[in-house]
């Protein structure tokens, strides 16, 4: 589903894929955040994600051009993951809001693991 505004000039609309984008990068700027997780069904195993797939580790919804992000994420060794949940919550919340115009309802984070940064 796309998120629809409609201006003087015309509608504009927004794809999730776009926003994901916008999402997935400022979230891998978070401090903490080692990267996106995808969870294999198949094998029962999270993988992380590639820094060209981060999409995949994020789901957007847009219901009446509210946006909810669900984020799959692993998380760094050794770090409070409540600082680091709420450090990419409002990052990601104040970037997608300026990016896209539409109001962020909700950020959901699944912390999928954690890793020993070298």
């Amino acid at each position: 589903m796309k998120g629809r505004m409609s201006t003087d000039l015309g509608s504009i609309s927004v794809d999730t894929e776009a926003i994901a984008e916008v999402a997935g990068t400022e979230a891998m700027e978070c401090f903490g955040v080692v990267g996106m997780a995808t969870y294999s069904v198949r094998d029962g195993l999270v993988r992380l994600l590639r820094r060209e797939s981060l999409t995949h580790g994020i789901n957007v919804s847009i219901s009446d051009n509210k946006i909810t992000l669900d984020f799959h994420v692993i998380i760094a060794y050794g770090v409070s993951i409540k600082a680091v949940a709420d450090n990419l919550m409002s990052n990601v919340k104040y970037k997608v809001e300026e990016y896209t115009g539409f109001e962020v309802e909700k950020i959901n984070i699944y912390v999928e693991g954690v890793r020993v940064i070298d």
